[in-house]
């Protein structure tokens, strides 16, 4: 099953289609109990289980049951900076960890053309 920071595709089913996201792709941003938060999961949650994925067409944040999230792969050099701690996603979906200092916490890459998991999750928390 996918996890956070995984680049993923909707799977088409009755559901995703009539939702307009079947075959969109995005990140995975976290999982919830669905029993307990009282999200709305695309295709329902049968076992209690949802996966948030950011759909890059849409510029939002679903839930989804985990069946219909297709895994495509690790989403390597993605960057995390959490307090004065970067982590940077690596070809096998680990996380490889350094202190950062306060200068590089709070630089922006010009490169970089999608907001930062970092910046995501903290939209998705802050709701």
């Amino acid at each position: 099953m996918p996890s956070f920071g995984d680049r993923v595709r909707i799977k088409k089913s009755p559901e995703t289609i009539a939702a307009g996201v079947a075959g969109l792709e995005g990140d995975v941003y976290g999982f919830t109990t669905p029993s307990s938060t009282g999200v709305d999961v695309i295709g329902g949650a049968p076992d209690d289980h949802a996966l948030n994925v950011s759909i890059d067409a849409h510029g939002a944040e679903l839930w989804f049951r985990p069946d219909l999230v297709e895994f495509l792969d690790y989403n390597a050099g993605t960057e995390i900076v959490i307090g004065n701690v970067k982590a940077v996603r690596q070809p096998d979906g680990s996380w490889a960890e350094t202190i950062a200092s306060s200068h590089d916490a709070n630089k922006t890459s010009a490169t970089r053309t999608r907001w930062s998991l970092l910046e995501k999750l903290k939209r998705l928390f802050t709701r």
